[in-house]
């Protein structure tokens, strides 16, 4: 009883995001030891509690991550989906970095978010054009039916506010998460679309 009410208090004492830290352990360790019953249900209850009390967290894989709106979880699984299956693993990877910028603990990172996320668009459409040097800005001036019009210049602005976000940021101009979260998604639903017209 004197070892649970030690653990028990450094656990309530100590701050958020380590609190977050110890369960990744826990997964970590029931994950080693065959414990896969538990593993598996500690992970699916831990899921549902986040769920059901708003903590926009998941975990996935033994890590925890950010949890967007419903929305959100589901243009990135479609387009991490689509881009394994179509071979573009850089393009799954950077999307995956984009995740885990948000995922940043204590603070979420939006402007590597945004920089993973534009790269992975950036990566499929080189990959889909032949165009493997130019920057999406010029990927997109040069391959205009890539994308209907006038959606092409919307990309192309999104690009261009990422160069400005994401890449050459100004002194106290750091982008909000809901604005990481928008690019994030814009170009996971971009990507994932250009991706299967490709195949058609």
């Amino acid at each position: 009883s004197n070892v649970d009410k030690e653990v028990n208090e450094l656990l309530y004492n100590c701050k958020w995001y380590k609190v977050y830290d110890i369960i990744e352990r826990i997964i970590n360790h029931l994950g080693e030891n065959s414990y896969r019953d538990t593993y598996e249900s500690f992970e699916r209850e831990l899921n549902e509690y986040f769920i059901e009390n708003g903590i926009g967290w998941k975990v996935v894989d033994g890590l925890i991550e950010y949890r967007g709106p419903e929305s959100f979880e589901s243009i990135i699984k479609s387009a991490q989906a689509t881009e394994q299956a179509s071979g573009h693993i850089t393009a799954s990877n950077e999307l995956h970095q984009a995740i885990g910028d948000l995922s940043s603990r204590p603070s979420p990172d939006p402007t590597g978010a945004i920089q993973h996320a534009m790269a992975s668009l950036e990566c499929v459409a080189r990959e889909l054009t032949g165009d493997q040097k130019a920057n999406l800005g010029d990927i997109m001036k040069r391959h205009g039916s890539l994308l209907p019009a006038p959606l092409d210049q919307a990309v192309v602005k999104a690009w261009g506010y990422a160069s400005e976000n994401g890449r050459h940021i100004r002194e106290g101009r750091e982008p909000s998460l809901s604005e990481a979260e928008l690019i994030v998604g814009l170009c996971a639903s971009v990507g994932n679309y250009l991706i299967k017209v490709a195949k058609q």
